[in-house]
């Protein structure tokens, strides 16, 4: 494991964000409007966003084909605020995960995970970014080292959209640095990240507005042009949000954060499932599936002596098959601050054949980052722990 700390430097050299929108938070149509009222030409617009999202500059300055009296009207308007990295950890099997200090002095978390090595003893190019959504969560998941400190804010478009911006500026700076590329082998905007999953801190459909336009711009072709295909949004179980989502027109991957077959175990782990029980969850999750014609994943956190009874498997194959769904089970991550424990090889396996015997898609997520804080919100949760005892 590598780890490379910069969280020495403290939050008072960041003044509260600016009242400036971002230009990473607007559409092509957006922009261009803006910029055609400005008297200039609709190309500028093109021109501007590749600045952005195939170079992947952090500043006006280095948009050098603008004009000047272009870049100083930018500067005027607008702020370019990229996110910092307060600390990166680099697991043995290639995983990384950033801490990001946003402009409040707040952190965040992403993870870029690589492809597995296939049996052919190669890695694929496939690299998947998971993205946060929030500051903190207000959820309360009792599994989850996100919502310890609690919630303290959306985050904003451009937040959400620079996660993917600076992973593929990290790599980029990485490749300058090597003995074996410069910078004129570098192909223009070739991309790192090709696969996202929404998966990071806070729930992402409670920050629906935001979110939703983030992922527009990544998935635009004037922007990171990742496709919908290869984008997945996850969720606690907010019904209406789900049922909101179903009607957008991008093809986005849904997973369903599931984690308890019963209302009663369901609601001892997940306090959402209170609001919105199971039945109105999988009555959501079918009519996602009557608009999208695509497949739902579940995702099912397996918490020794919470979840892994074999009435919980049997639970699950009837959700599953009803919506005939694939499952993911995950073998919990522990977290210091909470009770929970990781459950044996044994259980996992008795659990996974239940499911398998009776038809059921089912398969063990392949653990990445061991040897990092792999839980997500955990790396932020103890880097604030540090921070308050400095104080």
């Amino acid at each position: 494991m590598i780890v490379q700390d910069k969280t020495d430097s403290t939050a008072s050299k960041y003044s509260a964000a600016s009242e400036l929108r971002d230009l990473r938070s607007l559409t092509y149509e957006e922009v261009s409007g803006i910029l055609t009222g400005w008297g200039h030409k609709n190309y500028r617009t093109k021109q501007l966003l590749d600045w952005i999202y195939k170079k992947r500059v952090c500043s006006f300055d280095e948009m050098t084909d603008l004009s000047q009296e272009l870049r100083a009207q930018l500067l005027d308007a607008f702020r370019m605020q990229s996110l910092e990295c307060a600390q990166e950890q680099i697991s043995q099997d290639g995983t990384v995960k950033f801490l990001w200090r946003l402009a409040d002095g707040e952190f965040i978390e992403s993870v870029l995970i690589p492809a597995s090595i296939g049996q052919d003893g190669k890695r694929s190019n496939r690299h998947t970014l998971c993205v946060s959504t929030q500051v903190g969560c207000a959820y309360g998941c009792k599994f989850c080292a996100s919502g310890i400190m609690g919630y303290r804010r959306n985050l904003e478009i451009f937040e959400i959209v620079d996660q993917v911006l600076s992973v593929e500026r990290w790599k980029h700076a990485q490749l300058l640095e090597s003995s074996e590329h410069s910078e004129h082998t570098l192909p223009n905007g070739q991309a790192l990240v090709n696969n996202l999953v929404i998966m990071g801190m806070g729930e992402p459909l409670a920050n629906y507005l935001n979110l939703t336009k983030a992922l527009q711009i990544l998935n635009a072709p004037w922007g990171l042009n990742i496709g919908a295909r290869k984008i997945t949004v996850s969720t606690s179980g907010l019904v209406p949000e789900i049922r909101r989502l179903a009607e957008e027109p991008q093809q986005y991957h849904l997973a369903i954060s599931l984690h308890g077959a019963t209302d009663d175990v369901r609601s001892q782990i997940m306090p959402v499932n209170r609001k919105y029980p199971l039945a109105q969850l999988i009555d959501a999750c079918e009519a996602y599936q009557k608009a999208k014609g695509r497949m739902i994943w579940i995702e099912y956190i397996l918490i020794d002596q919470v979840n892994t009874g074999l009435e919980q498997a049997h639970a699950l194959v009837g959700l599953a098959k009803r919506l005939q769904c694939k499952v993911n089970l995950i073998p919990y991550n522990p977290v210091g601050e909470l009770e929970w424990k990781r459950p044996s090889d044994r259980t996992v396996a008795q659990f996974r054949d239940s499911l398998h015997r009776n038809g059921v898609r089912v398969t063990v997520r392949m653990e990445k980052g061991q040897d990092i804080d792999a839980a997500c919100g955990q790396l932020r949760l103890k880097t604030e722990q540090k921070n308050k005892l400095a104080i």
